[in-house]
């Protein structure tokens, strides 16, 4: 029988069905580190969205033959040393395919319109003091005819060079696996960072791409261009991209994820108050059909591990 531990069942608002097998299912609402291996002790399968998995728990953890990640990302579980085990990894894949894209163009749309500034300055009664119709103290600019840079382009990468193209833009991609999409224009990163409107990161989170947007890149776009992150905090320079916005070396940014989550109260980010920056706590990817989906997704992959024909293995 299989015993099945969730580290942080709520980390999920959707309905997880009971796998086939037998088995024993465990659910914590959330651990922290120092509880992990107590939590695991006998477990054979677990089952992690955030909760970190490291060596030292692997090692004490003598049961363990699968980890679920509750989520594409795996940076928080140490792959190495679970290959060295023989522990089966296994993700989830293309669960927010229509959730992400759809957010990546909220932000782009937002701040593009202007939409935080005419709000705000709605609240402050600054519409119904005009003599005139309407209020037009910040610039307002179109999709439609400008180029979008999309730095990485799997599955979401082209999930939102579809919908670029429904707005009518340009679609510029860099990638480092073919691209074989006749609609889109490779550049390398450099060409793409500097000649882009628009420039939306969809890359993993690992030694080679941490930290690749810092001042020099920024400092080559646009002083218009919109930098929209919906990936992996860690790919900005966190307090490079604060100064840039404040100085105005670029026209905007919109992000939904940070190098630590939560963040902590010193987080450069957490400290811009203007209109051309919009920052949401990770949810891009939560829409109610997208956590129902991975919750499938989850379960899925469980049982076809117990089948002896593991899906999705990092």
């Amino acid at each position: 029988m299989q015993k099945i531990v969730f580290l942080d069942r709520d980390s999920l608002d959707a309905t997880v069905r009971r796998p086939s097998f037998e088995h024993d299912w465990t659910d914590h609402p959330g651990t922290t580190p120092a509880d992990v291996v107590a939590r695991l002790k006998d477990a054979t399968i677990a089952i992690t969205n955030k909760v970190p998995l490291r060596a030292a728990d692997i090692e004490q953890l003598p049961a363990l033959k699968m980890v679920a990640a509750a989520a594409t990302g795996t940076d928080n579980i140490d792959l190495a040393a679970c290959r060295a085990r023989g522990i089966v990894v296994s993700n989830i894949r293309n669960y927010s395919l229509v959730s992400v894209p759809e957010h990546v163009f909220t932000l782009i749309l937002a701040l593009r319109r202007n939409l935080l500034a005419y709000s705000a300055d709605v609240a402050a009664g600054r519409w119904q003091a005009q003599e005139r119709f309407c209020l037009l103290d910040h610039p307002i600019g179109d999709l439609a005819g400008s180029r979008i840079g999309i730095v990485g382009f799997g599955a979401l990468g082209h999930k939102v060079a579809l919908l670029a193209r429904a707005f009518g833009m340009e679609v510029c991609v860099t990638s480092r696996s073919p691209v074989e999409d006749p609609g889109v224009t490779v550049l390398p990163l450099a060409e793409l960072l500097s000649s882009c409107d628009v420039v939306s990161l969809h890359l993993p989170l690992n030694d080679q791409t941490r930290n690749m947007i810092g001042a020099a890149e920024l400092a080559t776009m646009k002083p218009t261009a919109l930098l929209i992150n919906t990936a992996r905090g860690g790919l900005v320079n966190e307090a490079a991209l604060a100064e840039a916005l404040r100085g105005g070396v670029i026209g905007g940014a919109g992000f939904d994820v940070l190098s630590k989550e939560p963040p902590s109260a010193d987080n450069p980010l957490l400290g811009i108050d203007q209109p051309n920056f919009i920052l949401t706590p990770h949810v891009a990817w939560a829409s109610a059909g997208a956590m129902q989906t991975l919750a499938d997704m989850l379960v899925d992959n469980l049982e076809a591990f117990v089948q002896g024909q593991p899906t999705n293995v990092v």
